[in-house]
């Protein structure tokens, strides 16, 4: 695939460009440019271009906004000391989205194009990528079905594109222990279901439970499985990982019900190199509550692109909570051994960095 380029006509002014990467929050700025493409049945992929940043011109009919025919996959920009652009692990992203697409009937991408894309966009909008702190250009890839019909049956129409938005800490404040709220009444996924593709209408089911979170103290909400309501499943966008005292690491399996995060397998490898013993398997709302009571369970975290490493200091349910609130060592080293490879601070002997803009 090629890519065209229809410039800006008004490009963001360097000072105010330099104004928004100074405090750039998360996800409330865009770069100048997005990137699109189309894929139409009997055709394929075709009319790839990078296009100023816009609204986008929808027919009300389109079968995403009545059949939520929706993926898209979440990945980071980071800058280097030396001024070189990098992403992590963009082949394993490509791979997960042409994942998200089968399950939603929706066309796949090549891996090379999604990764040439990615390296089209960044390399025009090079100058929006932060380089202080914790700060990276956030990237949003995504599809949707922009055929114009009303009727139950996968779209003969796609559109896919990249947004492309300048982030600090997703929490805002840095890295601080989060509270987590035990969601009871709501599931997020159930075998079958679309628990392991990254489309929207998970997320968006998952927003009645982080009100009732919100409403009750706490900053996220975790989901258990939909048959016997005990297992712990994910949060509502990133995944668990339980520390005991033998160094053990726990962390429950995918089964289709859960994402399977890039960062989650990444900390999986990580740790076993720094002499961690992780293991994939499933992890009771008992053994979690039983596990903080008598100190089996040292270190609680989640994780995902957006948050890197986010350590739960407190689960709370109705009737109860436990924990501590404290940041553990562990999760502290791992974050860090993580972020130093993404920011090129470490070697990175996996090879998951890949370079998009050289200095």
């Amino acid at each position: 695939m090629e890519f065209a380029l229809r410039p800006h006509p008004n490009l963001t002014a360097d000072a105010r460009r330099a104004e928004i990467l100074a405090a750039p929050g998360f996800g409330k700025h865009f770069t100048d440019h997005m990137l699109t493409m189309t894929w139409s049945a009997g055709t394929g992929w075709h009319s790839g271009e990078v296009v100023p940043y816009g609204p986008i011109m929808l027919d009300p009919a389109a079968a995403v906004l009545h059949y939520a025919q929706e993926i898209f996959e979440g990945m980071k920009a980071y800058k280097h000391p030396d001024g070189s652009l990098w992403t992590f692990r963009p082949f394993a992203n490509a791979a997960r989205f042409n994942r998200s697409a089968k399950r939603m009937a929706m066309p796949e991408i090549p891996e090379a194009d999604f990764v040439k894309a990615l390296e089209t966009l960044v390399n025009t909008d090079k100058h929006w990528v932060p380089g202080n702190g914790e700060q990276s250009l956030y990237l949003r890839p995504f599809m949707f079905a922009s055929e114009a019909f009303l009727g139950v049956r996968p779209a003969q129409e796609f559109k896919y594109m990249i947004i492309a938005s300048p982030v600090a800490s997703y929490f805002g404040s840095g890295i601080k222990a989060v509270s987590i709220w035990l969601s009871q009444n709501y599931t997020r996924a159930a075998k079958g279901g679309t628990g392991a593709a990254k489309c929207g209408g998970n997320y968006a089911s998952g927003l009645a439970a982080q009100l009732e979170a919100g409403a009750n103290g706490c900053d996220q909400v975790v989901f258990v499985d939909a048959v016997e309501r005990k297992w712990v499943e994910e949060l509502g966008g990133m995944n668990l990982y339980f520390v005991k005292k033998d160094g053990s690491m726990i962390t429950p399996p995918t089964g289709g019900t859960i994402l399977e995060g890039i960062t989650r397998v990444s900390i999986f490898e990580l740790a076993k190199k720094m002499g961690l013993k992780p293991e994939e398997r499933m992890i009771s709302i008992d053994e979690w509550k039983a596990g903080i009571a008598n100190g089996d369970i040292t270190e609680i975290f989640a994780c995902g692109t957006a948050a890197v490493i986010t350590p739960v200091g407190k689960l709370v349910w109705d009737g109860g909570a436990i924990g501590d609130g404290k940041i553990g060592e562990t999760t502290l080293k791992i974050r860090a051994a993580l972020m130093d490879i993404q920011y090129g601070r470490a070697a990175d002997p996996h090879g998951w960095m890949h370079k998009l803009v050289a200095a």
